[in-house]
């Protein structure tokens, strides 16, 4: 299958197809004695993950966990439908996210009022999940992956608070999620991910601070893919975020409104990202991703609590 990619150490890199758009969100399969997938992408990408999984050879009753860097509608909308298609599988969240996949009510209602209509298109609907499969992790937590290999959690919010990183024993891989960022590929841009709101520029610094201290191997990005410079890119998130942060703080001093710090923010940041440059398609998939009035919208939200 076209969107099935091959990482070694047993793990598979899977385009989810948010929105019908290659590119834009990753799934990982880790096929270990006891199969992981990490992240389901949009409930509207759950179809094809399911089809990657069996393409794979993981059939309904095969796949031993699911994991979630987060309960943002991009990384976990699709766990209810994941959880139907896989019977077996346990569900694996922060414990201040378990609650939303239990119940997705408030987490739906708050969606569509950020979205409105075009939450259908992009995520769809995330469907509840039977409290009994959800396994709560705490600040530090481990997922068996069989034969002595294990995907250590270490809590890691800022872009949310029910944020976790992932490290595989066996591969030294880091499932970052959004908490360095979105990378793209294509043109080699990372820019930070900073919606309301939860981030805070100090936890968020932390969280990357944390995953510089684990020394991983590579990074795997939810948007998207691998990265084996992880030293130089996890200094680069750290960059980003100030520089996002700078900027914002300079135009609520100058006492702007939201659409001129935007506009603003923009202005100044576009320079720094080839995808901007490049052709439409990947200019949109680049502000789809990180949407500069979500980005900076998240910021003041942080700067209007810690210096109103």
């Amino acid at each position: 299958m076209e969107n099935i990619t091959a990482l070694g150490g047993d793990v598979y890199e899977i385009d989810t197809r948010m929105a019908g758009f290659s590119g834009i969100t990753a799934g990982y399969l880790i096929l270990s004695d006891r199969p992981c997938l990490v992240e389901t992408g949009t409930s509207t990408s759950a179809p094809v993950v399911r089809d990657a999984l069996h393409h794979l050879g993981v059939g309904p009753d095969d796949l031993a966990t699911v994991v979630v860097t987060h309960i943002h509608l991009d990384h976990a909308g699709g766990v209810g439908d994941i959880a139907r298609y896989f019977p077996s599988a346990d569900i694996v969240v922060h414990e201040k996210g378990a609650r939303h996949l239990a119940d997705p009510s408030r987490l739906m209602a708050s969606a569509r009022m950020v979205w409105g209509d075009r939450l259908d298109t992009l995520f769809g609907e995330l469907s509840p999940t039977e409290a009994s499969r959800i396994r709560a992790l705490g600040d530090t937590g481990a997922v068996d992956l069989g034969n002595g290999r294990t995907l250590a959690s270490h809590y890691s919010p800022g872009h949310a608070k029910h944020h976790v990183g992932l490290i595989d024993s066996s591969t030294g891989d880091l499932y970052v999620g959004d908490a360095a960022g979105v990378y793209l590929p294509q043109t080699g841009d990372l820019r930070p991910v900073t919606p309301p709101p939860d981030f805070d520029l100090d936890t968020a610094l932390n969280s990357i601070a944390l995953f510089q201290a684990l020394a991983p191997e590579r990074l795997l990005f939810s948007h998207y893919g691998p990265v084996q410079e992880v030293e130089d890119i996890l200094e680069r998130s750290a960059e980003e975020l100030k520089i996002w942060v700078d900027l914002t703080r300079q135009a609520k001093s100058e006492g702007m409104d939201l659409d001129h710090a935007v506009a603003m923010v923009r202005d100044r940041t576009r320079g720094r990202y080839t995808a901007l440059q490049a052709d439409d398609e990947t200019a949109e998939q680049f502000e789809l991703l990180s949407g500069a009035p979500s980005n900076v919208a998240g910021i003041l939200h942080w700067l209007d609590r810690v210096a109103p």
